[in-house]
């Protein structure tokens, strides 16, 4: 692997809630592919979309892309985005980085869900599926309101989906999960939507039980969100970034080489570079030095059939 595509959109403004790509060498310094314009588009659903998420596929070798159903810029507001919003993800697949499918949209949500928040998936070797998850907010029977809780739901091909089950919740609203994978433990960061932190957890199991990892770093960060993490080039450097939302001033950079420590290095301003378009709640993706240079350095436009 000899590079980095970052997916993600970059507001609530007109087409900023669609699909932005970037590329990086270092996974810390970003080039905007297609002039900063959006690559691909959602025209289903909500015609929009919100925290995209790439993921490779070991069983066919294609690249899924799923997203949240999701246009703030309509101008319904947050509330029925919460409470009537879609129930559904939208998909795209491709096998070169270029030539991409038609989006579809694949409903997940539970019958109670206000909404499918930030979906992202990690492959489960044990079951030899994906294991997709996302934020609904439920209503349970009992409680006065209701609240985020993290769902998920197994697939081979991001088209058909085994029923959705409750796979986290938290005494506060929780959304916007990563899982990471190192030297054979899970590593579950997600952000306390009451509290706008983002707490460290691990597990010798995706379907396990997960153990809290003292953070004094990410204790000490507030008003972020959309979590994502990656290894380096240097193949030991987990590089964590998450966006600064409630400052506006997009993603920050932290390192570690021990996620057990939960002790990250938070990088100051020059030493990163994350482009000149404003990355919102995305997902990176690793790809091949013929990838890198198929996608142009930075340059090429993606097609969708």
């Amino acid at each position: 692997m000899a590079g980095y595509l970052f997916v993600h959109f970059i507001g609530e403004e007109k087409d900023g809630e669609q699909i932005y790509f970037s590329l990086s060498r270092d996974g810390l310094h970003w080039s905007d592919l297609n002039g900063g314009k959006p690559a691909l588009y959602s025209g289903i659903g909500t015609c929009g979309v919100r925290d995209p998420f790439p993921i490779r596929s070991p069983l066919d070798g294609k690249i899924y892309l799923i997203a949240t159903d999701l246009r703030i810029e309509a101008g319904k507001g947050w509330e029925a985005a919460q409470e009537q919003g879609s129930r559904s993800l939208i998909v795209w697949e491709t096998e070169d980085l270029l030539h991409w499918s038609k989006e579809r949209s694949c409903e997940v949500g539970t019958l109670q869900a206000g909404c499918v928040w930030a979906p992202e998936a990690v492959f489960d070797k044990e079951k030899n599926a994906f294991l997709v998850f996302f934020a609904s907010k439920t209503k349970e029977d009992g409680e006065h309101e209701g609240k985020h809780r993290i769902y998920a739901a197994y697939t081979k091909n991001f088209r058909d989906f085994m029923e959705t089950f409750l796979y986290m919740e938290r005494k506060n609203h929780v959304i916007d999960t990563t899982i990471l994978e190192s030297c054979g433990r899970y590593y579950r960061i997600s952000k306390d939507e009451t509290e706008k932190r983002l707490i460290l957890e691990t597990s010798d199991s995706l379907m396990g039980t997960f153990t809290q990892i003292p953070s004094p770093t990410l204790a000490g960060l507030k008003g972020v969100e959309g979590p994502e993490g990656y290894l380096l080039p240097d193949g030991k450097t987990w590089c964590l970034i998450a966006d600064r939302f409630q400052e506006g001033t997009g993603y920050l950079p932290m390192l570690t080489e021990d996620l057990d420590s939960g002790i990250f290095t938070i990088l100051k301003p020059g030493q990163y570079d994350m482009g000149r378009t404003k990355k919102r709640h995305g997902g990176i993706l690793r790809i091949t030095d013929e990838e890198y240079e198929r996608l142009g350095g930075g340059h090429a436009e993606t097609v969708t059939s």
